[in-house]
C-alpha cells in the first residue's frame, strides 16, 4: 500500500493521465491500423447451424454489412461452455442490441451441436445469436479447432499466427488451471485443447463475404469486460490462478 497526501496523490495522477492519454492514441492509431488490413474474399461454402435453421457465412450478417464472430470454446464433447468464454460472453450479452443497430451483427460459433448450444445459452440466460459449426470446417479453417487425428500424430498447426506443435505439450499437474478448467467443462484435457478461443471480423460487400481480422489469445484481452474494470480497482487484477466461475456457480448466485 502506498499512502500519501491529496496534493501528491494529485500530482501523480496528472503524470498518469498523461500516460493514458498516450495509450488511448495508441489505441486509436492500433484500430485505424486493423482498419486498414486487406480484405480476403471467402469462396469456401459453410453451413452453419442456427435457431432459425440452417444458414450460410453471408445468411449470419442478418442484413448488416459487418459481422463480428467470437470463437467460443464449446466443443463436441463438453458438458458446458469454457468459464474464460463464458466471462467474456457475460460483457457482450448485453450490448449486442447496440451493435446490432449501428450496421454490426455479433455473433458467437461453436463446434458443439446446435441442441448443446441451446441448452448451455438457456442455463447461462443469454440472448446473442449462436451458431453451430459442427458439420463445416469453419473452425478449422479460422484456427481455432484440432482434431483427435492431429493431436494423435503431433501436428504442427497455427495459433495466433504462430505455429503451434500438438505433439509438444508437457505432462500438465491435476492441479494446474488449466486442467481445473478442462475439469470444469466436462473433458479431460486433450478433448479440452481442440479448442481455441478467438474472434473474428468479416465484411459483406456486393454479395461477396470478406475475411478482415481475427485475433487470439492476450488478443482478445480488451475484449474481457471485467478486466477493463479491474485493471481501474486498487489491486488491480490480483491474480494467482483462474479465480472466476461461470456467473451461477458462485456462492450465493
Amino acid at each position: 500500500m502506498n499512502t500519501g497526501t491529496r496534493e501528491e496523490w494529485l500530482a501523480a495522477r496528472r503524470e498518469l493521465l498523461a500516460a493514458e492519454k498516450e495509450h488511448t492514441r495508441r489505441g486509436d492509431e492500433l484500430a485505424r491500423q486493423r482498419q486498414e488490413l486487406p480484405w480476403v474474399r471467402i469462396d469456401k461454402e459453410y453451413t452453419f447451424d442456427t435457431d432459425e435453421g440452417t444458414a450460410s457465412l453471408a445468411d449470419l450478417f442478418r442484413g448488416r454489412s459487418q459481422l463480428l464472430v467470437y470463437h467460443f470454446m464449446l466443443g463436441p464433447e463438453y458438458k458446458a461452455g469454457c468459464p474464460s468464454c463464458s466471462a467474456i460472453a457475460d460483457g457482450f450479452d448485453g450490448f449486442v442490441v447496440h451493435l446490432e443497430n449501428h450496421d454490426v451483427m455479433l455473433m458467437a460459433i461453436s463446434r458443439a451441436p446446435l441442441a448443446n448450444i441451446q441448452a448451455y445459452k438457456r442455463r447461462m440466460g443469454w440472448r446473442f445469436p449462436w451458431a453451430s459449426s459442427h458439420d463445416n470446417d469453419f473452425n478449422y479453417d479460422f484456427g481455432v479447432s484440432y482434431t483427435e487425428e492431429q493431436q494423435r500424430q503431433g501436428a504442427v498447426v497455427e495459433y495466433n499466427f504462430e505455429s503451434r506443435d500438438l505433439g509438444q505439450r508437457a505432462d500438465v499437474p491435476e492441479d494446474s488451471p488449466v486442467a481445473q478448467v478442462a475439469k470444469s467443462v466436462g473433458t479431460d484435457l486433450d478433448t479440452f485443447l481442440r479448442q481455441a478461443p478467438g474472434m473474428s471480423a468479416f465484411a459483406l460487400e456486393d454479395g461477396g463475404v470478406y475475411h478482415t481480422y481475427s485475433a487470439y489469445a492476450r488478443g482478445l484481452d480488451g475484449l474481457w469486460g471485467m478486466y477493463q474494470w479491474l485493471d481501474r480497482a486498487p489491486k488491480g487484477r490480483n491474480e494467482t490462478g483462474v479465480w472466476w466461475r461461470r456467473h451461477d456457480e458462485y456462492d450465493g448466485s
